[in-house]
């Protein structure tokens, strides 16, 4: 088992790095075991390569490469973050190509899981309300499996965000290419809502959920033809203009079965119809709840620009979800750390003051060298060591 360094500085207080992993700390010791698939013992235990990962995005290392020459030659890099033997770049690139997915998976589950129970909802009121969406990311033309189209090479996550608490809620990977539709079904539990733009609009698929409990809230096409059950009152002076019970689609055709509820509203001279389940909902209360999609593009634009997750440090397919995972356990943690310790949500001030307070820590570590008696192996694979 590795050897651990005690996060604390000489006052007895705990480093802001291990302060943002401290809610790892648990789920740690109850993940699958990653194991070595011959007699050679791993170069790099699962926790090291996870401690790397998340090293890489929250410091926006501009590659693997950068990565590793950091938990080389930064000392507080090399004591905290990389494994006590260090770790050469052949078996950095093997463990995130070909291990750990099991593990990281297992993580980001019970870490989003806890992250429910910890973060407010800001929305409560609507109820669980799913964002839904899929994001491109930029592969290699030697990633043969991302495929898109002659001379480009994309990989997909689809995404659920939890929009009450600001956080991704569950995800999976196709090729550029794959179908999102499918997923709405896989994301959402019964009693949920997904919130949808108009890609997802699907008559079938609108029968279905209902049939299963999961609402929706998802914008429709202008062209869609509408047949009309009954219409219900519209507020004078309110945005929205437009609010029936309908059927959607041709009759004989591609008509749903069940009835739904149709509003239309009008923001900026610009015209919104929204399919939606949500009877219990004024209309205007639905098209909030449409507006609220946007969360999860500012989600991704963040998670992009901030904390480099679509730059790609693997080649496979298998490492590409590893790294994806540990950018979404990232954002997670930081999300908590940025609850517990400021009451607020994430945003760039509070993770650069946590990247100075890393840096600062830093030179004390390197200013005055640890004593090595605050190692102890464990056999608990904890990422705390008792002194």
């Amino acid at each position: 088992m590795p050897y651990v360094l005690d996060p604390r500085n000489k006052s007895g207080k705990r480093t802001s790095f291990y302060l943002l992993l401290k809610p790892l700390e648990a789920i740690l010791r109850d993940i699958t075991l990653l194991k070595a698939r011959g007699n050679r013992p791993l170069q790099m235990e699962f926790e090291d390569q996870l401690k790397a990962l998340i090293y890489f995005h929250l410091e926006e290392h501009t590659s693997g490469r950068h990565l590793l020459q950091v938990l080389e030659e930064d000392y507080f890099a090399r004591e905290t973050v990389a494994p006590k033997a260090g770790i050469k770049k052949s078996s950095f690139f093997e463990a995130v190509n070909s291990r750990g997915l099991e593990q990281i998976r297992e993580v980001f589950q019970t870490l989003q899981a806890r992250a429910t129970t910890i973060l407010p909802q800001e929305f409560g009121n609507f109820g669980d309300l799913v964002a839904i969406d899929g994001s491109l990311i930029d592969a290699v033309l030697s990633m043969y499996w991302a495929d898109y189209r002659k001379g480009s090479k994309k990989a997909k996550a689809h995404v659920g965000f939890d929009i009450n608490r600001g956080i991704p809620k569950k995800i999976y990977f196709t090729d550029g290419k794959g179908d999102e539709r499918q997923f709405v079904s896989r994301i959402i539990s019964p009693g949920q809502t997904s919130v949808l733009d108009r890609y997802y609009q699907c008559h079938q698929n609108f029968d279905r959920w209902q049939r299963e409990g999961k609402h929706f809230v998802c914008r429709i096409k202008e062209n869609t033809i509408i047949s009309v059950i009954s219409a219900n009152a519209i507020k004078p002076e309110s945005i929205v203009f437009y609010d029936s019970m309908v059927l959607l689609g041709t009759k004989g055709v591609n008509q749903t079965e069940k009835e739904l509820r149709v509003v239309g509203y009008r923001v900026a001279n610009k015209e919104y119809w929204v399919a939606t389940d949500r009877y219990d909902l004024s209309s205007e209360e639905v098209a909030l709840v449409y507006k609220l999609r946007w969360n999860i593009e500012t989600f991704f634009g963040w998670w992009k620009r901030h904390l480099k997750v679509y730059h790609l440090i693997a080649r496979s397919e298998h490492g590409l979800m590893v790294q994806i995972f540990a950018g979404l356990i990232t954002y997670l943690l930081l999300a908590i750390y940025c609850h517990e310790q400021h009451n607020e949500k994430v945003s760039i001030k509070r993770v650069r003051e946590l990247r100075c307070k890393i840096k600062n820590e830093a030179s004390m570590f390197e200013n005055k060298p640890p004593d090595r008696d605050c190692y102890k192996q464990t056999t608990e694979g904890g990422l705390y060591a008792k002194v």
